[in-house]
């Protein structure tokens, strides 16, 4: 029995900082290519709203975790062990390890119970299992931190952070009031939210996950539009007014040319 914890333990390892090195390298790689540039899509302000976005979904994305490591009711333990490898790599990417804190913390993000269960189909490993919400509770406050540091730097305001409590606090009643899952009430949530009616839209997991990007994707490219609808207008507007004040300018330099002769 210690020979098999240990062996899945060095496994398991293995296998998470392979993922983290090939991500990362992917990562580095990408800064290369204007397709990956967010500039070539997106005004800046835009920009900064989805860095927004991406603090505070990271902050749900690692309480959700702790809720359902914690309820553990109505989910595909299959889903939840890749849902866990995926938020605990990004996690373990983006978090500072330069103190002894740092790499204890990162360690613990490890997911070794849940994915001993993917790849042998049972737990053999429940202490880390505790450590790893620990560690995933710390990442929440990392990245609450992360989003005040990068609000007050740019002199943002905080109403998406209304905008997103209203998104997800209605998730969570949603699961409670309706019986329902956490992906299939986010799913419902987010098509109330954005007038699509109610009801969720697949019957397989990806399926609600790919209805669950049409929706937010179709409403962020469509406030994107609106934005930059409304800045071109203003520059038409604002380069005409220029156009005839220059006009004007030069009418009254030539008036004063005529007044000194």
């Amino acid at each position: 029995m210690i020979m098999g914890t240990s062996l899945s333990f060095v496994i398991i390892l293995i296998i998470f900082l392979i993922a983290y090195v090939a991500l990362y390298k992917v990562y580095l790689k990408s800064k290369d290519y204007r397709i990956a540039n967010a500039n070539e899509y997106l005004p800046e302000d835009e920009i900064h709203t989805l860095r927004q976005i991406y603090f505070l979904l990271m902050m749900a994305g690692c309480f959700t975790f702790v809720v359902l490591a914690i309820v553990f009711n109505n989910i595909d333990l299959s889903y939840f062990a890749i849902y866990d490898f995926a938020i605990s790599l990004i996690c373990f990417i983006e978090l500072d390890k330069s103190s002894y804190k740092g790499k204890l913390i990162a360690f613990f993000l490890i997911p070794f119970g849940t994915m001993s269960f993917l790849l042998m189909d049972f737990s053999v490993l429940e202490f880390f299992s505790i450590t790893h919400i620990i560690a995933m509770i710390y990442m929440i406050k990392v990245y609450y931190a992360k989003f005040n540091e990068y609000t007050r730097n740019y002199g943002l305001g905080i109403a998406i952070l209304l905008l997103f409590a209203i998104v997800f606090i209605s998730m969570y009643i949603t699961s409670f009031v309706e019986g329902v899952n956490m992906l299939d009430a986010l799913v419902m949530s987010s098509n109330a939210f954005t007038s699509n009616g109610y009801a969720v839209l697949g019957n397989s997991i990806p399926g609600k996950l790919d209805s669950l990007i049409l929706v937010w994707g179709g409403y962020l490219i469509s406030g994107v539009s609106v934005a930059t609808l409304t800045s071109a207008i203003l520059m038409k507007y604002f380069d005409s007014k220029f156009e005839d004040f220059d006009r004007r300018f030069k009418e009254m330099e030539d008036l004063l040319k005529e007044y000194k002769k």
